[in-house]
């Protein structure tokens, strides 16, 4: 019986080591389970935006790191982050309309400080002054912008003052001289101060005429004083109520004759001193008449010297006031001419600038390398025209351009860590039971005792 018992159990405990080796190979399939995907959702969760960051500015010391990066074999440029835009000024499209501006701003305050006169230039608007019918470089012309410095009334050179120093300005003798015609205002007038004269009360003129000068009665005299036409010639300057003569006048030599008769030229010169002016293409003075421009320019009445001239480009001023018939041909051909030279000068310097970079050191370096690159895909393909070339390189750079080409840089995608454990068929993880240990083989010694 005992026997029977014994050889009982020890079939049974066979049998549960037969069952338990196949609970084994379960635990290690439970270790590493097949992976299994995840069903997939119609629903998706919002996708996060982020702002962008903002453009941060360039520094010598970030290129100094990178180079210590690379030199000691530091973490090279992460994949998913941005290239940096280094802003440059003439990117924007207010640099060319706010560099025009300020040019003009700085051009119309260096004027008025040299000139000391508001406006500082004036417009040429007759033929007066020309030395003929054709437009002379350096001449006053119909068209000129002269720019009219105020100075001393002393400091005004006379024609005849001029003649006795040698002193000359746009092709004579003496200054120009710009004035209103009585002090009244309007439009002022442009000519040539030949002499002063001085109004004495008793009614005679003093002529401000320096000595040295061939006058009178002398071979190829330069002026003369007559009392009457039939007096012979003097050179008297004091007390004058009769006739002065100029010979050879101008670069037309005109001989102009100065009726001081009392009675007649109180009419035309006034009862005042002043200064005789007369424009060198005239065959008279402003103060002979009639019509008489005005009497006696005083000091009050001078605007100021003639300094310096803008030749041609008054003339549009005059176009539009339909006042151009007197702006000779020759003004409108080289004041297109000078605007051509002008803007091929503005590409000259733009494109010199661009060769030679006004830029950080960083955005030169870009610049080569895209340089670069496009020289290695033109080598490729058939070689383009110059001109066209030339234009490629004369093309601005947007920055609009640069932002759409860091919009369309690849994002990377994100990828989640895998769970340690094996995801069961809901996506939960499914919990490890650690199992109890095994009860030892009985003997039937055990069994018997």
């Amino acid at each position: 019986m005992a026997r029977s018992v014994s050889s009982r159990r020890a079939a049974i405990d066979d049998a549960d080591e037969e069952e338990e080796e196949p609970d084994e190979d379960d635990d290690e399939e439970d270790e590493e389970p097949p992976p299994r995907r995840r069903p997939k959702s119609s629903h998706r969760p919002p996708r996060r935006r982020t702002r962008r960051p903002p453009v941060r500015a360039w520094r010598a010391s970030d290129e100094e790191e990178e180079e210590e990066e690379d030199a000691e074999g530091g973490p090279g440029p992460v994949p998913w982050q941005k290239k940096p835009v280094y802003w440059r000024a003439r990117d924007s499209l207010w640099f060319e309309p706010l560099v025009a501006l300020a040019i003009i701003i700085v051009l119309i305050v260096s004027l008025y400080a040299y000139t000391q006169n508001w406006p500082p230039v004036y417009v040429v608007e007759s033929n007066s002054m020309q030395h003929g019918t054709s437009d002379h470089l350096g001449l006053i012309n119909a068209g000129d912008l002269v720019l009219a410095q105020k100075v001393s009334f002393s400091s005004i050179t006379t024609y005849m003052a001029g003649l006795s120093s040698g002193y000359s300005t746009y092709g004579e003798p003496g200054d120009v001289v710009l004035y209103w015609p009585n002090g009244q205002g309007g439009t002022p007038i442009i000519h040539r101060a030949v002499v002063y004269l001085e109004w004495n009360p008793t009614g005679t003129y003093n002529a401000t005429i320096p000595s040295g000068l061939a006058c009178g009665a002398a071979a190829n005299p330069v002026w003369a004083y007559r009392s009457s036409p039939s007096s012979p010639p003097t050179c008297q300057t004091t007390d004058l109520n009769g006739f002065l003569y100029f010979y050879e006048m101008g670069w037309n030599s005109q001989n102009i004759t100065i009726n001081l008769t009392p009675g007649v030229a109180p009419v035309t010169l006034g009862d005042h001193s002043g200064l005789l002016t007369m424009g060198d293409n005239n065959s008279r003075p402003d103060q002979e008449g009639p019509p008489t421009l005005s009497s006696l320019v005083e000091p009050g009445w001078v605007i100021g010297v003639a300094r310096g001239m803008i030749p041609w480009f008054g003339s549009v001023k005059l176009l539009l006031d339909g006042n151009a018939g007197q702006v000779p041909s020759e003004s409108w051909e080289l004041m297109g001419l000078t605007i051509v030279v002008a803007i091929l000068l503005a590409f000259g310097v733009h494109y010199a600038l661009r060769t030679e970079g006004i830029e950080t050191p960083l955005r030169r370096k870009e610049d080569e390398e895209a340089r670069a690159e496009a020289e290695a895909k033109a080598g490729s393909e058939p070689e383009e025209s110059a001109v066209r070339r030339l234009l490629s390189h004369l093309r601005l750079r947007r920055h609009d351009d640069e932002e759409e080409e860091d919009e369309e840089e690849v994002r990377p995608r994100k990828t989640r860590p895998q769970p340690s454990s094996r995801p069961s068929r809901s996506g939960r993880p499914v919990p490890r039971v650690r199992r109890g240990e095994k009860p030892k083989k009985r003997n039937d010694s055990d069994d018997e005792l």
